[in-house]
């Protein structure tokens, strides 16, 4: 069953008015009514504590400040709903980039030109298969994982995007012996 997009709403922030107007013809062709706008971040964040949107779709580079300064004022101690989904639409997509959006707290990254399949995709991914939260002193925001391997019985916590690597050796390790 499709999920009925109609009564959610929608903070769709990005400088280009262009671009704008683009995703909301998507949102809308996917059912989506209820979407205010912002050009900059400064702009998003008073809206977003006015109306408090299902689902936050964010530019990177903006005036004033941008998408990774929203996205950390959105997850703030004092926001007014800091789990509301954030998916980071920008043309930016080095592999440093969407880590660096990952750790301010992102929950999709988008790449621009923007399809209306991924964009369907990255929303039905953000209310039909929410990832849990973590809270360290450093970081507030969604798991960065995904996955969590069946074999895996232990507490085991990745320390930082070096580990990767070996981790997925240990991985490999756990089934080879399963």
């Amino acid at each position: 069953m499709a999920l009925d997009l109609s009564r959610l709403s929608v903070l769709l922030v990005d400088d280009a008015l262009h671009m704008r107007r683009i995703v909301r013809s998507l949102l809308n062709g996917l059912g989506v009514r209820d979407i205010d706008e912002a050009e900059d971040g400064a702009v998003a964040l008073e809206l977003f504590s006015q109306n408090v949107p299902d689902v936050v779709i964010t530019d990177w580079v903006m005036p004033v400040f941008d998408g990774l300064e929203l996205t950390r004022a959105i997850r703030s101690a004092d926001s007014a709903n800091p789990y509301t989904p954030i998916i980071m639409m920008t043309g930016h997509t080095e592999r440093s980039k969407v880590l660096q959006a990952r750790d301010a707290g992102i929950t999709e990254f988008l790449a621009k030109p923007v399809s209306a399949k991924a964009l369907h995709m990255r929303l039905t991914n953000c209310l039909e298969n929410p990832r849990p939260f973590v809270k360290t002193r450093s970081f507030f925001g969604p798991d960065r994982r995904r996955f969590v391997h069946p074999s895996y019985g232990g507490e085991r916590k990745r320390r930082n995007d070096t580990n990767l690597a070996e981790e997925k050796a240990l991985d490999d390790k756990i089934v080879n012996v399963l």
